[in-house]
């Protein structure tokens, strides 16, 4: 053989063999038969689980308690003519240690006194606990310093 050819050069022009007992398989099964193989099934989604993150609760200090109160008697006074409000709030991870903060936007329907939660007009309830923010345009036109309800306090 020579040194500067090339190694398959004497087959390399010989046509395609095509079986004449068999039908070729299809192109969706041939391209199946190179797709990868898990050895260990749920392996994967228990490295992604592993690798997902959760947030710790933020502890509120006696002020930020305070002016969640304030907001919240604000928007119930206000009653169905307030404004909608985003409120901010934590939500265990159902999984593993932690949670995530989420903000909802919308109009509070409620106040549920004896489960002390908010509720939304979409249906949604929000555990007062969990709330770590609220916000508001009616907090911006009531700075009267006036002492409000108690929104929980059951008459």
């Amino acid at each position: 053989m020579k040194e500067d050819a090339f190694p398959y050069e004497d087959i390399i022009d010989l046509p395609h063999h095509v079986s004449s007992r068999r039908r070729p398989m299809p192109l969706p099964d041939r391209a199946a038969q190179f797709a990868p193989f898990a050895a260990l099934t749920g392996y994967g989604e228990a490295v992604e689980e592993t690798a997902r993150l959760t947030e710790g609760r933020v502890p509120l200090t006696d002020e930020m308690r305070d002016e969640l109160d304030r907001r919240m008697r604000l928007l119930v006074s206000a009653g169905p003519s307030a404004p909608a409000a985003e409120i901010t709030y934590f939500v265990e991870d159902e999984r593993k240690a932690g949670g995530r903060y989420v903000s909802i936007r919308g109009r509070i329907a409620k106040l549920a006194r004896l489960r002390r939660s908010l509720v939304m007009e979409d249906g949604s309830e929000i555990p007062a606990a969990d709330i770590i923010a609220i916000d508001s345009p009616v907090f911006r036109l009531s700075e009267d310093g006036g002492e409000e309800p108690d929104p929980f306090e059951i008459p």
